[in-house]
């Protein structure tokens, strides 16, 4: 069967979340996409500690799709270099897995 991914950002809020969420579903990149407000982010950028609220987003989609799904959230992301990453989905039931791969291939409109 075809490798399922889980597929994360995180962005600056729930507005710019929504909005990339809702586009990767009407492209077919993501079968569904959750979004987490309310994450407390420290990282180090250009030499500082920064502390940000964020709303992290999970697309559900396949591995085929990541090449695409990842250069796709890279050009719609308010970030210069957003975190983009994944980890497979080892295990799942067989009829999510068919639903997540069915809504992934289907040709955009």
């Amino acid at each position: 069967m075809t490798e399922l991914l889980l597929v994360m950002t995180s962005l600056p809020d729930q507005n710019a979340a929504k909005a990339l969420a809702k586009r990767l579903v009407d492209s077919h990149l993501a079968a569904c996409v959750q979004l987490q407000p309310g994450v407390q982010s420290i990282y180090r950028w250009e030499g500082r500690i920064c502390e940000e609220q964020e709303v992290v987003l999970v697309a559900k989609t396949t591995a085929q799709q990541w090449s695409t799904i990842s250069s796709f959230i890279k050009q719609n992301h308010p970030y210069d270099v957003p975190e983009i990453i994944a980890q497979p989905i080892t295990h799942s039931h067989t009829d999510y897995a068919r639903w997540v791969i069915a809504e992934t291939t289907i040709a955009p409109n």
